[in-house]
């Protein structure tokens, strides 16, 4: 058994991921060890879940449009792994999906990135990846975060979430699509073109 799907299936087996795996659902998540790009976001959606498919909704489409990626290549290249701060849906909230499991994250993110080690950068999508992985000061807004994001390279690129919830935001600061996009196509070319 390789670490991969030792790591899998220790994760189905852990006590608070139990009533998951008793109801047949697994954990949604995306590694490899050939992977060169790392997304980490907050959590599968409901869709994600239900079709066993990472970023499988809208958000995933305008998402692989900023990063410039074909599906082929975001699912099927073995060059992009996919981290969410939970790997299991979290439930249906007043105002959008629940946030990610406290500890998750802490518990299973550096086994799995230790066994990636051509990870040449990492998006941080959304602010819970953000004040996990960048440990910003809690005044820190995400559009300040996003904004300064040149500050986090070469190893991390903060990316607001692309869920359509967000239009307004991408609207209101023009800057995103102007600066920050380009940039990140041309990172993400850069990384996925090298061999």
């Amino acid at each position: 058994m390789d670490v991969f799907e030792d790591l899998f299936n220790r994760i189905k087996a852990d006590p608070e991921n139990i009533r998951f795996t008793n109801r047949n659902i697994d954990p949604l998540y995306y590694a490899a060890p050939t992977a060169k790009l790392l997304i980490i976001g907050q959590a599968p959606g409901e869709i994600a879940q239900n079709t066993k498919i990472i970023w499988n909704d809208r958000s995933g489409v305008r998402l692989r449009e900023w990063m410039g990626v074909s599906d082929d290549t975001f699912y099927r290249s073995g060059k992009i792994a996919v981290l969410p701060m939970d790997f299991y849906f979290p439930g249906k909230g007043k105002s959008g999906d629940l946030p990610p499991r406290k500890g998750f994250a802490a518990k299973w993110h550096d086994p799995i990135i230790r066994a990636m080690p051509n990870i040449e950068l990492t998006l941080l999508v959304g602010s819970y990846a953000q004040k996990y992985y960048l440990k910003t000061r809690s005044s820190m807004t995400l559009t300040e975060i996003v904004k300064d994001y040149r500050s986090y390279l070469p190893n991390y690129f903060p990316l607001v979430h692309p869920s359509p919830r967000n239009s307004i935001w991408i609207k209101r600061n023009s800057w995103f699509e102007k600066d920050v996009l380009p940039d990140l196509k041309k990172y993400i070319n850069r990384i996925l073109s090298d061999q």
